[in-house]
């Protein structure tokens, strides 16, 4: 089976979330990315203190590389929701994606906004939407053992720690300590 015919049997044979939808929180708007975002997606992740905490991202970061991240957007089903604030602001990103026959949850946050409790209250509301189409699914996780702010993201929401394993971090041209996690509907918690 060629490599397109399996990626249109993993479609098809995927339970399907839906549409990715537009949420509003408290203080932020959930919604679909768009080609507009590029910049602002290349500014956050071109700071290697963003891209050292992610599995998937290259370092140095610019905007092509964000422009091609959000064309494969454009033709995957998974939730790809960027978080924006005021002026529809983009700052930061919360994904949800099939990744092996799991369900994963993966953001990150511009470096400016840490600190306020934003990144909670946006993986609250991706999450807590996406139970909602799916009740039944299990969420997987983790974070890099350097990063406590982000576990307690995960912790502060109901995430439960299932081991620890290395993983290959392209930013850091380096295999890192990875805490895996993972969340059901039934276990998910309202931050406070």
């Amino acid at each position: 089976m060629n490599a397109l015919a399996q990626d249109r049997a993993r479609l098809v044979a995927r339970p399907d979330p839906g549409p990715c939808p537009v949420i509003e929180t408290k203080r932020l708007t959930l919604r679909p990315h768009r080609l507009a975002d590029a910049p602002a997606i290349a500014g956050s992740l071109a700071d290697f203190k963003v891209a050292r905490m992610l599995m998937r991202v290259p370092a140095p970061y610019h905007q092509q590389d964000a422009l091609d991240w959000l064309n494969r957007q454009t033709v995957l089903p998974d939730w790809a929701l960027a978080i924006t604030s005021g002026d529809d602001v983009h700052i930061g990103c919360v994904g949800i994606e099939l990744r092996e026959g799991q369900w994963h949850v993966g953001y990150w946050l511009n470096r400016f906004y840490w600190g306020r409790g934003i990144m909670t209250e946006a993986v609250h509301a991706a999450v807590e939407r996406f139970f909602r189409r799916l009740p039944e699914a299990t969420l997987g996780s983790g974070v890099f053992a350097d990063n406590p702010a982000s576990l307690k993201v995960q912790e502060k929401l109901g995430f439960q720690v299932t081991g620890c394993n290395q993983v290959f971090a392209r930013a850091r041209n380096a295999m890192v300590a990875h805490i895996e996690t993972r969340l059901t509907a039934e276990d998910l918690r309202r931050p406070h």
